[in-house]
């Protein structure tokens, strides 16, 4: 199989310590630490890139040990990287993971603030030829607004994963993707920002699946929006005319059953997976590039780390 996805985004060396609680305001804990490739970008052109796509990653890397890594890494997976030269560093997260498979995340930008819309708009002709784009929000939003609106004039799918929930956005922003994937507490940022509407994260997936809808078609009109609702599976809600294959407007997906130790990387699975899926099969229904994601995502939790712990695992592979 080969399909063509762009993914235009982050990288970050990860600084991870594994500890049996996240630690508390003024607290010392011991833990175990290790490092490795992440950063949203990077992570979800990996999972492309494993479930089967010819991937190309856009990014800004500085010129260190960290942006080396990256480009070691990206020729070991076997996808393109396309970097601009920063005199940043190359960008950083430090990561708490808990026994339970949780985590905390601060993250240091360097380069990843530095990716331009001139080098984007370099990057015009392979963004053109791309069957699905896909961004994210750890680089400089007029950036990926440009990336968007360069896909979006050449007729190519476009896929925004608005994380992370503190990011800025636009509605023009929204505007510019055919389906965007946020988590819970990144769709409550987005209601509160655009709509107005103040729900708590921990309500969202509880919410009846009309009520539910009927927020996300406030939120974008006329796009796809995939609320990725973690252990409990996916909402996905359609505009009424543009139903991508499926017979409903809205739905429910269940979560895959896993044993999780490490849920670091796992939003960034569904993404990469569920773009690898449209790009393989365009025509098919949406539901099943959303249930090809989200075993692709459960499937990632079995194992440490972000990039790492992305599964070698096709649509070919899919179980019904």
């Amino acid at each position: 199989m080969s399909s063509n996805v762009v993914v235009v985004g982050s990288f970050n060396v990860d600084h991870v310590w594994r500890c049996e609680a996240l630690p508390a305001p003024g607290a010392t804990i011991a833990g175990r630490y290790s490092t490795g490739p992440g950063g949203k970008g990077f992570n979800q052109a990996v999972a492309a890139r494993r479930a089967g796509a010819d991937t190309t990653f856009v990014c800004a890397l500085g010129d260190d040990a960290g942006g080396a890594m990256a480009r070691g890494l990206a020729a070991q997976d076997g996808f393109t990287l396309t970097a601009e030269a920063s005199s940043e560093p190359t960008g950083t997260g430090g990561i708490y993971v808990d026994a339970r498979g949780r985590n905390t995340i601060v993250i240091g930008p360097g380069a990843n603030a530095a990716l331009s819309i001139g080098f984007v708009q370099q990057q015009q002709a392979l963004l053109a030829a791309a069957k699905v784009v896909l961004v994210q929000l750890e680089s400089p939003v007029e950036t990926i607004e440009a990336a968007l609106a360069l896909a979006r004039e050449a007729g190519v799918t476009t896929v925004l994963n608005a994380a992370p929930a503190d990011a800025p956005s636009s509605i023009g922003l929204l505007k510019l993707a055919d389906v965007i994937t946020p988590n819970e507490t990144e769709f409550a940022a987005l209601l509160s920002r655009h709509v107005g509407e103040r729900i708590d994260p921990n309500d969202v997936a509880a919410l009846d699946g009309a009520s539910l809808h009927a927020l996300c078609r406030k939120l974008v009109g006329s796009g796809t929006v995939v609320v990725t609702l973690g252990a409990v599976g996916v909402f996905v809600s359609h505009d009424e005319d543009t139903l991508r294959g499926d017979n409903q407007p809205y739905y429910r997906v269940g979560a895959e059953q896993v044993h999780a130790i490490d849920t670091t990387g796992a939003g960034d699975a569904f993404n990469g997976a569920l773009v690898a899926s449209i790009a393989h099969a365009p025509d098919a229904p949406f539901a099943r590039h959303v249930r090809f994601a989200n075993q692709f995502a459960g499937r990632s939790t079995e194992k440490e780390g972000a990039a790492a712990a992305m599964p070698h695992f096709t649509p070919d592979d899919q179980h019904a």
